[in-house]
């Protein structure tokens, strides 16, 4: 698998990201995750829809929290056309508490604990935690990204103003 340094730092430290990077314009690769409840979901389950993908290290962190808050509140204006996918290594029964506790219910959380599937497609999984790099991707109806956010300290949140324009825009 392809290994990728000095593009992210978590808490100022550089670490290694797993999997090849992707680019704008190019198809989002499938991924197999878990739901709250263990049952599979795939990308293509969604099929149609733009998509906002956020990857985030851990739901129970400060930085996550905010960001699938932020990504929550704004789904309402996004529509039926869109789906919010955050993803995080967290295990599906932690996401569904957060979630519960949060009041979290306009987005749909995700773990990758499994298989690391979806960090390693990706190219998102931090190799020295096993934790998903922080990062906002727009998969638009035809599957292909028009929209990417790699961000470059783990601990900083994404531009969400840019993020949800590209999920405008991609409608």
């Amino acid at each position: 698998m392809m290994e990728r340094e000095g593009l992210v730092t978590l808490l100022g430290n550089p670490v290694t990201l797993c999997g090849e990077a992707l680019a704008v314009g190019g198809k989002a690769p499938e991924f197999e995750v878990s739901a709250n409840d263990l049952s599979p979901v795939k990308l293509s389950d969604s099929a149609g829809k733009v998509r906002l993908l956020v990857a985030v290290p851990s739901l129970d962190t400060p930085v996550c929290d905010t960001e699938t808050r932020t990504f929550n509140k704004a789904a309402a204006d996004l529509g039926d056309d869109v789906e919010i996918l955050v993803v995080s290594m967290d295990l599906p029964f932690a996401q569904a508490r957060w979630c519960g506790a949060a009041g979290v219910d306009a987005v749909t959380t995700l773990s990758d604990h499994k298989t690391a599937e979806f960090g390693e497609a990706y190219g998102l999984l931090i190799k020295e935690v096993r934790l998903l790099a922080r990062a906002v991707l727009v998969v638009g109806r035809n599957g292909d990204i028009v929209y990417q956010e790699l961000v470059s300290e783990v601990a900083d949140e994404p531009n969400y103003e840019a993020a949800l324009a590209a999920v405008k825009k991609a409608l």
